[in-house]
This record gives structure tokens, C-alpha cells and sequence, in this order.
């Protein structure tokens, strides 16, 4: 039986209306209750234009299958996170494509107790079910529940960080159009900050731009907006606020790789001997931090459900991927895009240190590209041409997520994108700057020939 497009890896993800629209979109409402024997279901949806129509679809499959859906209305998705658990439900469904371009839209699903579905977590038997017919149906509807309150939610966040530690900072908020301008205006309101709010307007038209700050070319606006208002640091988040991204005083972008072991060493202060989760793009940096901070560092394979599920079985307090997915045993074991900056302001408040003096002597102990993406027609084939060029150096090959090189001074990482068609590298060195844009070049030859 052929499977559907848009059901990846650990989500549900497509074009709209051509890989999922408002038909399929209700069977994998009968199906999910069907599925997990759910009698209710938390909802929440971003801001894509779709959204609020696939919701409604949505609604429409979870109530004839016999399940109660708690609405929470426009949203993140750690806030359908946050809602599973905290009303008890026995899953949660998110409506987002995060930070895909204009279109795209999808689902991010959860089972009860927050727990990740994902292709290894019963995403695959939901499909099966869907392409079968496989449902269960009422002769009644439940009922739709509106709970779009986030009262609870935002005194949660605010548990995270010691509230009288924390010192009047400036800095700015940029939601990019998406979902996290409610919320990060409701936290300012109870925080001692000077917040500076930029595109703050919800609109899935995305007039600024899609919001996803890997992308150089939507870093300036947060960026002139530090140096403009001389703010202590900046905050950046994708479309569902499920990543966050920061920018120091000085307007500098700084990778989520830094980050990772910034946070790891944070949280390892009051829990020392604990388990770090990280994925395998950028590593190097991470281990290290976490063990002289008196942490166990465990590699996870990349994705949001494959760290959560890491997270659980390990028992670990954080998890941090280089993509500026954080996770916290806190919350779920699930990624938050809210408390990362909390954090971060908390440990500026406490050291009196900038951001960038907390995150240089890291990056010039191991440079890293960032991740970079490529198209390519025959991801196979490329991976094969790059395992065949550097075979006689003898790497340290790690295939736990796409390909690992470690050649002593240098590693790299290779891997086929699982929500988009891509191809993501990523390059780290010793204390070697250069070494990683002459390796950068390097590889890029062996993509692109």
C-alpha cells in the first residue's frame, strides 16, 4: 500500500492544498482517536492562512471519532505541549508547518503525558490506519472545548527562572509575524525587562519574511534593532515559536551550537552528574562543556521526537540541538522556545557578563559553519561521492543521522533533510577558523561536481 508524502519522519508535513487539505486532514482526526483510544484532544494552530480551516477539519474528524477537543486557538506548539499534560488529555495535535515557506502546512502530534509520535512512536500505524479506512466512528459528535487562556502557561514559564535574580535588561523581541507575539508580550508584563517589540503583528502573509532566523538574509531586522535601541541581547523565533535564536549586543547571530552547552552548563549547576542530550551535527563543543560542567553528554538522533524519546529513556534534564531545538525535563521532556531566553537573561542577570563574553571563548575553541543547505538531485549519490573522496584518511565514520566524519582536527556532518528536500552540512574544527572554510569549500566542490 503506497504511504501518503506528507507523512514524514516525525511529523506530518505538505503542500497545501496538494499534499494536505481539509479531507485528509479530518480522516487523521478518525484516525488518531481511533489510534490512541482518545476521549479528548488538545488543538492548537499558527498562523498560516490554512490553519485556522484545517483546524476546523480537524475538530471535525477528533469529535465523530468520540473524542472531546480542548481548543487553545492561535498558538506555539509547545503550548499544545504544555496543554496535553496540563489538562490531562490523551494527545495533542499542533497545526504548523514551523518555519516553512508560505503553502507549506502540517501537523506535530502527541500522544498523552506530551509524549512525541513520530515514525518509530505510532505515526506509521495512523497512516496505516488512514489508508485503510480504518476508523472508529460515533453515531454522535463530542464537543469542542474553548480553553484559549494561557494564564497557566505563562506562570509555568516563568517557574524556570528565579524572578528576583533577574536585573532590568533591554532587549529585543522580534515574533516575526508568527505565533510568539501574545505570548512573549504577556511574559514582558511580568518580567523587570525593557522589551523592544518588532514584527509583532500576526500575519501569514509574512511580510517580513518567513520567519526563520537560520536564514542570513532575516537576521538584519533583529540585528538593527539591538545596535538601534543598544540592547543587551535580541530574540528571534521561527513561526511556531518552538526555536528561539540570539543575537548579542553587538548584533552578532549566535549559532544554537554555542547555545546547547551554554544552557548544558546552566542547568548542570543544580544537577550535576545529569544527562545532556545532543544530536550529531556539531558536537565537539557540547561533549566537552558538559563534562567539565560534571554532565553525561548521550548523542541523539536529529529530530524533536527522536531527542524527547532520548530525553525519557535517558532521564535526562536538557536537550539541546544545534538547530535551536532546547529541551527540558521541566517541561515535558518537550522543546521550548520560551525558556531558553529566560535562561539566558537569568544568567546574564547573575554574572553580569554580555552574551558574548558567555558564548566567545566557546566559538573560538571550536568555529563551525552553521548549517548550510544544498539541492541536489540524487542525495544517494552525493553522499556516496563524499564517503569515496575521503575514505583513504581513514575518518571516524558515525552514521547515526546522515554521515559523521571525524578526521582528528576537523569533523563534519551530512545529512538528508527530513522535512524539506535537502541536503544539510555542517563543518566544526579545533580552534581552526580556517581549516573549516577551506574544508567548507572543499566539500562544497564534491556536492556541487
Amino acid at each position: 500500500m503506497k504511504g501518503l508524502t506528507c507523512f514524514k519522519a516525525y511529523d506530518i508535513r505538505g503542500k497545501v492544498p496538494e499534499d494536505l487539505n481539509e479531507d485528509l486532514i479530518y480522516k487523521i482526526g478518525l484516525s488518531f482517536v481511533t489510534e490512541l483510544m482518545a476521549k479528548s484532544v488538545v488543538v492548537g494552530y499558527d498562523i498560516r492562512l490554512e490553519s485556522v480551516s484545517l483546524a476546523k477539519a480537524l475538530h471535525r474528524g477528533l469529535t465523530v471519532a468520540g473524542a472531546d477537543v480542548i481548543d487553545i486557538g492561535l498558538c506555539g506548539t509547545e503550548e499544545v505541549y504544555f496543554a496535553t499534560s496540563h489538562f490531562g488529555s490523551d494527545g495533542g495535535i499542533m497545526i504548523t508547518a514551523s518555519h516553512n515557506p508560505k503553502g507549506y502546512n502540517g501537523l506535530k502530534l502527541v500522544a498523552k503525558g506530551s509524549k512525541p509520535i513520530s515514525g518509530d512512536s505510532g505515526l506509521k500505524d495512523i497512516e496505516k490506519r488512514l489508508l485503510a479506512d480504518d476508523f472508529r466512528i460515533k453515531n454522535y459528535s463530542a464537543k469542542v472545548i474553548l480553553q484559549p487562556s494561557k494564564v497557566s502557561y505563562i506562570e509555568h514559564l516563568l517557574t524556570h527562572v528565579n524572578l528576583q535574580s533577574l536585573k532590568p535588561l533591554k532587549i529585543v523581541l522580534n515574533a516575526g509575524n508568527g505565533s510568539a507575539a501574545v505570548v512573549m508580550k504577556q511574559l514582558a508584563d511580568k518580567l523587570p525587562f525593557e522589551c523592544i517589540f518588532i514584527h509583532d503583528r500576526a500575519d501569514g502573509n509574512f511580510p517580513n519574511g518567513v520567519p526563520n532566523p537560520l536564514l542570513p538574509e532575516n537576521r538584519l531586522s533583529t540585528s538593527t534593532a539591538v545596535l538601534g535601541n543598544n540592547a543587551d541581547f535580541g530574540v528571534a523565533w521561527d513561526g511556531d515559536f518552538d526555536r528561539c535564536f540570539l543575537f548579542d549586543s553587538n548584533g552578532n547571530f549566535i549559532e544554537g551550537y554555542y547555545l546547547v552547552g551554554l544552557l548544558a552548563e546552566t542547568l548542570l549547576v543544580k544537577n550535576l552528574g545529569q544527562k545532556i542530550i545532543h544530536d550529531p551535527r556539531l558536537t565537539w563543543n557540547t561533549i566537552e562543556q558538559v563534562k567539565q560542567a560534571g554532565g553525561v553528554a548521550v548523542q541523539s538522533k536529529t529530530g524533536h521526537a527522536f531527542i524527547k524519546e532520548r530525553m525519557r529513556l535517558e532521564d535526562a534534564i536538557y536537550g539541546g540541538e544545534m538547530s535551536a531545538h532546547h529541551y527540558f525535563k521541566d517541561f515535558f521532556y518537550c522543546d521550548s522556545g520560551m525558556i531558553p531566553w529566560l535562561l539566558i537573561a537569568e544568567l546574564i542577570s547573575k554574572t553580569g557578563k554580555s552574551l558574548a563574553q558567555l558564548v566567545d571563548k566557546r566559538m573560538k575553541a571550536y568555529p563551525c559553519s552553521g548549517e548550510i543547505n544544498y539541492k541536489v538531485n540524487d542525495v544517494a549519490q552525493v553522499l556516496d561521492k563524499i564517503m569515496f573522496f575521503y575514505k583513504h584518511k581513514a575518518p571516524v565514520v558515525d552514521k547515526t543521522d546522515g554521515i559523521s566524519l571525524d578526521f582528528g582536527n576537523w569533523r563534519m556532518n551530512i545529512r538528508a533533510s527530513n522535512t524539506e528536500p535537502l541536503l544539510r552540512l555542517n563543518i566544526e574544527s579545533r580552534g581552526d577558523r580556517q581549516l573549516v572554510l577551506d574544508k567548507l569549500k572543499e566539500v562544497e566542490l564534491l556536492i556541487g561536481s
